[in-house]
């Protein structure tokens, strides 16, 4: 029997990934500053958060495994948080609009008194030349404003691309499956 497996996230996108691999699992808000260290490369940025979450669950879950995610995208080598907005989305849209953008996002799997997993997924998006009306009907449209990069490709925002390049395409919504599967699985878990 597997042990219990909580998910340190509230996003419905993470859940809704998480349910593909069929194991049981709870919920926890995770408790954790998300304020980016001064010069924190996006990709160890990540990492951190999604350690920080795991951990956190886990201290207070004991027995239980916990998967913390975090995704920090990033243009020119600098982190682009959610948007919150708007306006904010449609800067950021505008930003990336025929540029190639890198989303680093990062799994950990943590148990109090066990050594913490990690992986990460690189994956860049190649957005299409973008033209101000097109990114404004988007942004109303779908309002992506709690995602980073302002767009969700699992919904219409794929229509803003010229290319995605990865290793997981599950990664760039939130939780890189084919590597939590990986960490589940050495962390003794039996999958379906």
């Amino acid at each position: 029997m597997n042990p219990p497996l909580i998910l340190g996230s509230t996003s419905v996108y993470r859940r809704g990934l998480l349910d593909r691999l069929r194991l049981p699992f709870t919920c926890g808000r995770p408790d954790v500053d998300e304020t980016p260290g001064r010069s924190e490369a996006p990709d160890a940025l990540a990492i951190r958060l999604a350690q920080a979450k795991a951990e956190e669950v886990a201290a207070r879950m004991p027995g239980a495994w916990v998967i913390g995610s975090d995704q920090v995208a990033a243009l020119d080598g600098r982190p682009l948080g959610k948007p919150g907005g708007r306006d904010a989305a449609i800067a950021q849209l505008t930003a990336m609009s025929g540029r190639s953008v890198i989303f680093h996002t990062a799994l950990a799997l943590a148990r109090a008194g066990q050594p913490t997993l990690q992986a990460q997924d690189r994956t860049e998006v190649v957005f299409r030349m973008l033209q101000a009306d097109e990114i404004a009907r988007y942004v109303d449209a779908e309002q992506p404003f709690d995602c980073a990069g302002s767009f969700k490709c699992e919904g219409l925002g794929i229509v803003l691309f010229e290319a995605i390049r990865s290793e997981d395409p599950t990664a760039l919504v939130g939780l890189p499956l084919i590597a939590t599967a990986r960490l589940l699985r050495t962390a003794g878990y039996t999958l379906p």
